[in-house]
């Protein structure tokens, strides 16, 4: 059975409730504090991955990095490659699985944004990946990770919930949480006019200390937990759990 993050159709169906017009407007903010936690250099080298439509990617070549974007669904790179031209910004685009992409010591940084990690049943998955990360960055890079925490969850969970989208999409969604608070199930109701679509996916839940000692695991050092791209504490007021890790010099 094709998982939920191997099947292009979630993907594409699912593209206007991910990245709809705010999550573009709010890119600028977003990449601005990723890179004060980030320190790099200008002109640095950055890997995006995965980097979807390219919200962060190409607001990062607007700034003048060397870009490198990854993503495993061609829909998502072609809209990138349209908005690269169109932004006349440079950017790498690779279709790649992040199990698989590795480039040795090419990257000063890395960025995996937006709930991007633990879509894998098995947890030696996440682990590659994160093998990948710390193999793909230069000696004394740096992987800046953004996730929903298992702490937050635990403080503001909701059973369900439903908005309303611009276009006037109404968007239901189900959340059941399972294997002793490792496991989140999702079920997510998109109603149009007349039609109807459901989505099914599951994502592993990471606390700060769990997530920090998968990356040390693999080798990363100096890591710290934050409660949200603009640094405050991961605390009882975080927000979401913003990992910044280091590879050793």
């Amino acid at each position: 059975m094709t998982r939920w993050h191997d099947d292009d159709r979630f993907w594409e169906k699912t593209r206007d409730l991910m990245f709809h017009r705010r999550r573009w407007e709010t890119a600028p903010a977003e990449v601005e504090a990723a890179l004060r936690l980030l320190e790099v250099p200008e002109g640095a080298s950055i890997l995006d991955l995965p980097c979807g439509p390219g919200r962060h990617a190409l607001e990062l070549a607007r700034r003048g990095f060397q870009v490198t974007g990854v993503d495993r669904t061609a829909a998502h790179l072609d809209e990138a490659r349209r908005r690269a031209r169109e932004a006349n910004v440079e950017v790498e685009w690779i279709e790649a699985d992040m199990r698989d992409f590795r480039r040795p010591e090419a990257f000063d940084a890395i960025i995996n944004l937006f709930t991007s990690f633990g879509y894998f049943e098995d947890p030696a998955e996440d682990r590659r990946v994160a093998e990948n990360f710390f193999a793909s960055l230069k000696p004394g890079g740096r992987l800046l990770m953004d996730m929903m925490g298992k702490e937050v969850l635990a403080r503001v969970f909701r059973e369900r919930d439903w908005h309303e989208e611009e276009d006037g999409t109404l968007f239901l969604e189900e959340r059941t949480i399972t294997r002793g608070w490792s496991w989140i199930e999702n079920r997510w109701i998109a109603i149009r006019g007349n039609r109807r679509e459901e989505f099914r996916l599951g994502l592993r839940l990471y606390s700060a200390a769990e997530l920090s000692k998968l990356l040390n695991d693999v080798g990363f050092v100096e890591t710290q937990a934050y409660g949200s791209l603009e640094g405050g504490p991961y605390d009882h007021t975080a927000r979401r759990l913003v990992m910044l890790a280091h590879k050793p010099g």
